[in-house]
């Protein structure tokens, strides 16, 4: 559910707009910090990167429909035939003066939000019911959360008095120029395969009249240029990591298909 993580290597990252500068004024006024954009953009890697080049704890939470206040801010487990309390990656955070990120809020629960709201106004505090304690965050923690606006439905929808509490930073796929570079940096492979792979990318975004939740990721073509670059024939790596993961409807994989051999030649 959770991951702390202190990174020795800094996470690449290639900036494409002021979200570096954003995040750094965020953290230096104690603003929490909203991430918008699809699967696959870089947020992630984005809040790593930071953390990372800041020398700074993080705590990521992928959140999940199972995911209550409790995973979040701690329980009382039974050890040795005695309970004990056990902090959660939220406090863990917060008394650590850390980063936390939780990763697709809008999944979460509803009890989630309503235990985030003290911690993103002035009062920067996290009240544990179950212990009587209440945390007062020091000046270091950070709170990051971000979610897909594109999944957002009826049922799974990030309120405005919590969405209004945030900064917000909108991600999106970057430029081809940039997001070739990003797939020779983190596959290995070589710049002009890489510039293929992104054109394939593009084409696939643009496409219309098929039953596509979302286009193909920087993700997924990092994916490929890496078995690629491994040994792996293209038309199998495209398979494994582009055509099979994107649907699984015959039709669109065929059209697919079709797409990478006229995109290809």
């Amino acid at each position: 559910m959770n991951d702390m993580t202190q990174h020795p290597k800094v996470p690449h990252y290639l900036p494409t707009g002021q979200e570096c500068a954003l995040f750094e004024t965020a953290q230096n006024n104690r603003l929490p910090l909203l991430l918008k954009g699809p699967t696959g953009c870089g947020k992630t890697r984005f809040v790593e990167h930071i953390a990372a080049k800041t020398g700074r704890k993080l705590y990521t939470v992928a959140c999940h429909d199972d995911l209550s206040a409790a995973d979040l801010i701690g329980r009382y487990l039974l050890k040795g035939g005695e309970t004990e309390w056990v902090d959660g990656p939220l406090t863990r955070a917060v008394r650590e003066g850390a980063i936390c990120y939780l990763d697709e809020i809008v999944e979460a629960r509803k009890d989630v939000t309503v235990v985030l709201h003290p911690l993103t106004d002035n009062r920067r505090t996290l009240m544990i019911d179950r212990t009587g304690e209440e945390l007062r965050a020091p000046e270091s923690f950070m709170l990051v959360a971000s979610y897909n606006p594109g999944y957002q439905n009826i049922l799974k929808r990030l309120k405005p008095s919590t969405r209004q509490r945030f900064l917000s930073i909108s991600f999106d796929f970057p430029n081809a120029q940039i997001e070739a570079e990003v797939v020779a940096q983190e596959s290995g492979i070589d710049g002009s395969r890489a510039a293929g792979l992104v054109r394939l990318g593009g084409a696939i975004r643009r496409l219309s009249g098929m039953d596509l939740e979302e286009g193909v990721s920087t993700r997924l073509l990092i994916y490929a240029a890496t078995l690629i670059n491994g040994g792996m024939s293209f038309d199998h790596a495209i398979e494994a990591a582009i055509i099979e993961p994107l649907s699984d409807d015959a039709d669109i994989q065929l059209a697919l298909r079709d797409l990478v051999a006229t995109t290809f030649g």
